[in-house]
C-alpha cells in the first residue's frame, strides 16, 4: 500500500466531482449516535451509484472535538468515535476498488491544546518555540488581534505568558518559522500518502505564517501580519515536492479577495487547486453569477489551474435555505436566528444551481446532503455545539444547522442514520421526508437530478466556456461538442435554442417548451 502510485490518472482532479463527507453526520455504523468510518464503508455503494470521483473527508483524527475535529491531537490516529487507523485504510482501499479516490483534511495552522507538543509547552518545555508564546503588555495581551471566532486571539497561561490562537483557545497556532513544524507536516503528508490517499485539503491555507514581530493589525497594512504572507509559498513549494513523489494533489482553503494573490497559490510548483469561495457566497443573481464565473476563470487562466465550484460546505448555510431568503448571498457576519425562508423557492433555485455548477469547467464539490436537497436545520439552542455560537455571545446560530445527520431510511428510527442512540445533533421534525430511500426511486427528486447530472456531466468536457447571447437575467453558455447550459433567473420564461435536444432540466418546461424562472437546462445540438 505504501508504494508511490505514479500510474494514476494524473489529471483526474481537473474535472472531478468530489463529495464532501462530514463523518460525524454521514452514517452511524455502530448505533452510538455518531457517524463513523463503518457507516461510510457501508454506504460506499450509494456514493458509487451517485457517480462521484472522490471523497473529501473532514478531519477524522484524534481530537477533543472542540471545533468539529479541526482541533487535532494526533494526525496519525483516527478518533475512536470514528473507528481505527486500520478501518481508515480499509475505507481508502474499498473506495478505490469502486473507482472513488480519497482526499484527507490537514489543519496546518494550529493543533489541539491536547496535542503532545502543546502539553509539553505548557509544562515549560522547549516546545514553546513551536507555538507563539509572548509576554503581554502589562495585563493586556501582546497585541489586539481578534480570533476568527470572535474575542481576543490570545489566552494567558499560569506563568503569565500568552499564546496565540486565531481560532478557539483550544486551537493554539503553530510557529511555521520553526523547522520542526515544517518537518512534522511533511512527515504527516507522507504518512497519509503511504496509506493510499489521492489528495490533501489544506485548511486555512493562507494563515500559517505570522509576522515575527506580531504587530497590531491596522486597516490597509501591507503586508498583513498573518494573512497571505509571501513566506507561505516556500512552504507549499516544499509540500508540492512531496506530493509529486506520490502523484498526490492539494486543494487549498484560500479565502482571498485579490485574484492575482489567490492565483499565486496555484502556480505549477505549489497547490493544484483551491476552493472558490466567491462563487459559493454569490447571490442568486444572473449578473453577479456571470461576473463570479468570469472572475474565477480569469484568475485561474494565467497559472493553468482548474477552477473549483461549490454551493455549500460544512461551514455555510445550506443552499436550499440560502436561496430561499431575501439575501441569497452568504456572509458569516449576516447569520441570524429566525431568518424567513421560502423552502420551495430555495429548492427550485438549488436544483438550477446544481446544473449550473456541474456544467462549468473544472472540479465540483458536493457537500453531503446537498444531493438530497436538505435545508438548514434549526438546532435547539441547548444542543448547539459550534464554538462560533458561544464566542459570539449566542448571537450567531453557528454552523451546526448544516451538520445535522443525514436521513437514509424514512421509516427507521432517526431516519436510518443509526438505529440505537439519538444522533449527536437532533434531526428536525419531518427530516425523514428527505431520506435516500424516498428519493432513490422518485424521478423528480433532488437525488435523481444529481445522479443524472453527474452521469451526463462528461459531455461538457474540460475545455473552454463561451457565453451565448441571452436576455437579461438569463445565463447561457456553450461548452465542448455543441453542448450548452441555459439558466433562467429572469421573471418570465425564456425560449430555448432551436434545433437542440434537451438532455436534462432542473424542472419542467412550460406548455410552450420554454424554460421557466429559476430553472436550468442542458441541451445538445
Amino acid at each position: 500500500m505504501g508504494q508511490p502510485t505514479h500510474a494514476r490518472n494524473t489529471g483526474w482532479w481537473r474535472s472531478a466531482v468530489i463529495y464532501q463527507v462530514y463523518v460525524r453526520s454521514f452514517a452511524d455504523g455502530d448505533g452510538d449516535g455518531t457517524g463513523d468510518l463503518a457507516g461510510v464503508r457501508a454506504r460506499l455503494p450509494y456514493l458509487a451509484e451517485l457517480g462521484v470521483d472522490a471523497l473529501w473527508f473532514n478531519p477524522w483524527y484524534l481530537s477533543p472535538m472542540k471545533d468539529g475535529g479541526y482541533d487535532v491531537a494526533d494526525y496519525r490516529a483516527i478518533d475512536p468515535a470514528f473507528g481505527t487507523l486500520a478501518e481508515a485504510e480499509k475505507l481508502i482501499a474499498e473506495a478505490r476498488e469502486l473507482g472513488i479516490l480519497t482526499i484527507v483534511d490537514i489543519v496546518p495552522n494550529h493543533v489541539s491544546d491536547q496535542h503532545p507538543w502543546f502539553r509539553a509547552a505548557l509544562a515549560g518545555g522547549p516546545e514553546r518555540e513551536l507555538f507563539h508564546f509572548r509576554r503581554g503588555r502589562g495585563e493586556l495581551p501582546p497585541n489586539a488581534w481578534r480570533s476568527q471566532f470572535g474575542g481576543p486571539a490570545w489566552t494567558r497561561v499560569e506563568d503569565g505568558d500568552w499564546y496565540l490562537h486565531l481560532f478557539a483557545p483550544e486551537q493554539p497556532d503553530l510557529n511555521w518559522a520553526h523547522p520542526a513544524v515544517r518537518q512534522e507536516h511533511e512527515d504527516i503528508l507522507r504518512f497519509w500518502w503511504e496509506r493510499g490517499v489521492a489528495g490533501v485539503r489544506v485548511d486555512s491555507a493562507a494563515l500559517l505564517v505570522k509576522d515575527p514581530l506580531l504587530p497590531d493589525f491596522t486597516e490597509g497594512r501591507d503586508p498583513h501580519p498573518y494573512v497571505d504572507r509571501d513566506e507561505l509559498h516556500d512552504v507549499y513549494r516544499s509540500w508540492r515536492a512531496v506530493a509529486d513523489e506520490y502523484g498526490g494533489i492539494f486543494v487549498g482553503e484560500v479565502w482571498l479577495p485579490d485574484t492575482e494573490r489567490f492565483a499565486r497559490y496555484l502556480r505549477p510548483d505549489e497547490l493544484h487547486t483551491a476552493f472558490n469561495f466567491a462563487f459559493m457566497a454569490c447571490p442568486w443573481d444572473a449578473r453577479r453569477l456571470r461576473a463570479s464565473i468570469d472572475g474565477t476563470l480569469a484568475a485561474h487562466a494565467p497559472v493553468g489551474a482548474p477552477a473549483t465550484w461549490v454551493l455549500c460546505n460544512h461551514d455555510v448555510t445550506r443552499t436550499v435555505t440560502r436561496y430561499g431568503r431575501t439575501d441569497t448571498g452568504f456572509d458569516f457576519a449576516a447569520k441570524a436566528f429566525g431568518t424567513p425562508t421560502d423552502l420551495a423557492l430555495g429548492t427550485r433555485r438549488a436544483r438550477a444551481a446544481a446544473l449550473l455548477s456541474l456544467a462549468l469547467p473544472g472540479a465540483v464539490y458536493v457537500y453531503q446532503g446537498e444531493e438530497l436537497g436538505l435545508p438548514e436545520a434549526d438546532v435547539p439552542r441547548d444542543r448547539i455545539e459550534d464554538p462560533m455560537h458561544f464566542r459570539s455571545g449566542g448571537m450567531d446560530p453557528g454552523r451546526d444547522g448544516c451538520r445535522v445527520p443525514l436521513p437514509w431510511t424514512s421509516e427507521a428510527p432517526h431516519a436510518g442514520f443509526g438505529s440505537l442512540e439519538e444522533p449527536w445533533l437532533p434531526q428536525p421534525a419531518g427530516w425523514s421526508a428527505y431520506a435516500v430511500d424516498r428519493q432513490r426511486d422518485d424521478p423528480d427528486s433532488m437525488l435523481a437530478l444529481y445522479r443524472a447530472a453527474i452521469a451526463a456531466r462528461p459531455v461538457f468536457g474540460d475545455g473552454p466556456l463561451t457565453w451565448l447571447p441571452s436576455p437579461d437575467g438569463v445565463l447561457a453558455f456553450a461548452r465542448a461538442e455543441g453542448v450548452i447550459c441555459v439558466v433562467n433567473l429572469a421573471a418570465t420564461p425564456t425560449e430555448l435554442p432551436a434545433r437542440h435536444e434537451l438532455l436534462l432540466s432542473s424542472g419542467p418546461l412550460d406548455d410552450r417548451g420554454r424554460l421557466p424562472q429559476d430553472t436550468a437546462a442542458w441541451l445538445r445540438a
